[in-house]
């Protein structure tokens, strides 16, 4: 079979495309594989309970099961569901924005293909355009997006250290390289992988600079405010007209519902919908369908203070604690855990790569995700990208504790081999 330059960029190999692959595969051939690797969410009774009910509702009711399974919403998503996502961020925060500032997707990995691939890449007069991300690490499902090569550039972070093992990465400004090829700035905040929050002063800056540039600041909130906010320290939302704000019901507890959120100016979310309309025709249904009335009500609010900030707090703390516990004198350190549902652990001088490291888990029962796969738009020969892994802290307590032992075990004998 002959493949097209699409194809084969898309039809090969990636690490979002192994990441994704290993969940499904391990899934299938173990059942008692530890997953600490994957975004899936954490199991909050209390939250599915919520959401049981709200499925229940509709399934009673003819009119609401028609539109849930018998109709195609508008590819820029249902109407009503936009007003309600528009009257709540208004309300709360104050922002200038109507429901046509507000486009869905079935979900943020669609959204950020269509909205990257809009801004950068082959431009009509010959030119290239990249997106920069001002903070590696960064999320590794954007590095194999766009359509050109040469699709991100990244500038290297700062690292400060702190006592029981801690660190923590920063922007390094003076090195911010910003210039007429540069489309847009990207930050996940929480960043995925590390759980880095970025300060409101930092975001600040980076509008600053964006705006000086004229370009978009794009915020990645998949994890963050103003939901499902999983947040550990004081940060506030951002928004105005050059920022494009990507958010998702996946980390509330809805990941199967594929359902993003892109909050933009008018513009932007017009030439959103129109592509939107060729890849997917039109949005889900089920996503808005269980959500809207968490928006109409406020009740989108008390579900992330009541229970998911803490569960995700708590389950931090805990994990950073059987981590310090079991890695005990070896040369690690974590990224200080201010959100998200992953710690990012780095291995001084770690005898062996991290991918090495992710295949010996791997046979031992317990799924990573080699941090090589996140230094997305960096092409340096920096030693520190083959010495991190991520790890995920949302199953069950007792799996979590009986990942960390393994992984702590094979990290020893890692370095006892050197």
């Amino acid at each position: 079979m002959k493949l097209s330059a699409f194809g084969k960029k898309f039809a090969g190999e990636s690490g979002i495309v192994e990441l994704m692959d290993d969940l499904g595969t391990a899934l299938n051939e173990n059942p008692d594989m530890i997953f600490m690797g994957g975004g899936n969410p954490g199991r909050l009774p209390e939250v599915e309970a919520i959401f049981q009910k709200r499925l229940e509702h509709i399934m009673a009711d003819s009119s609401q099961r028609h539109s849930l399974f018998g109709i195609y919403q508008s590819p820029q998503g249902d109407a009503e569901f936009r007003t309600q996502i528009a009257d709540f961020l208004k309300k709360q925060f104050g922002w200038k924005l109507s429901a046509n500032n507000i486009a869905i997707s079935n979900g943020s990995q669609s959204a950020f293909f269509v909205l990257y691939n809009m801004l950068a890449g082959a431009m009509p007069d010959g030119s290239h355009r990249s997106i920069h991300l001002p903070l590696a690490p960064e999320y590794l499902g954007y590095g194999d997006i766009g359509l050109t090569d040469n699709f991100f550039t990244a500038t290297r972070p700062s690292i400060e250290l702190f006592d029981n093992h801690l660190f923590k990465y920063h922007i390094d400004f003076s090195q911010l390289s910003i210039n007429e090829q540069t489309a847009a700035l990207c930050v996940s905040r929480p960043t995925n992988p590390t759980g880095n929050v970025l300060t409101d002063d930092e975001i600040a800056h980076l509008d600053e600079l964006a705006q000086k540039k004229g370009i978009p600041l794009i915020i990645d909130g998949a994890y963050g405010l103003p939901f499902p906010n999983i947040l550990f320290n004081d940060a506030k939302p951002h928004w105005n007209e050059n920022t494009i704000l990507a958010l998702s019901l996946s980390k509330l507890g809805l990941p199967g519902a594929r359902t993003g959120i892109v909050v933009a100016k008018e513009e932007i979310i017009q030439a959103y919908t129109s592509a939107n309309t060729i890849v997917s025709l039109a949005c889900g249904n089920l996503g808005p369908a269980l959500a809207k009335e968490l928006f109409k009500t406020g009740e989108i609010l008390s579900i992330t203070r009541d229970y998911v900030t803490p569960f995700y707090r708590e389950r931090s703390q805990q994990t950073v604690r059987w981590f310090q516990k079991q890695l005990g004198d070896l040369p690690y350190h974590i990224h200080k855990p201010e959100g998200a549902i992953f710690l990012w652990l780095w291995f001084e001088g770690l005898p062996i790569s991290s991918q090495a490291l992710y295949e010996r888990l791997k046979k031992r029962g317990v799924l990573i995700v080699p941090g090589q796969n996140f230094f997305v738009g960096m092409d340096d020969d920096w030693a520190h990208k083959n010495e991190c892994i991520r790890v995920s802290y949302a199953q069950d307590e007792d799996t979590v504790q009986r990942g960390v032992k393994i992984i702590s075990e094979e990290v020893a004998k890692a370095y006892a081999e050197a």
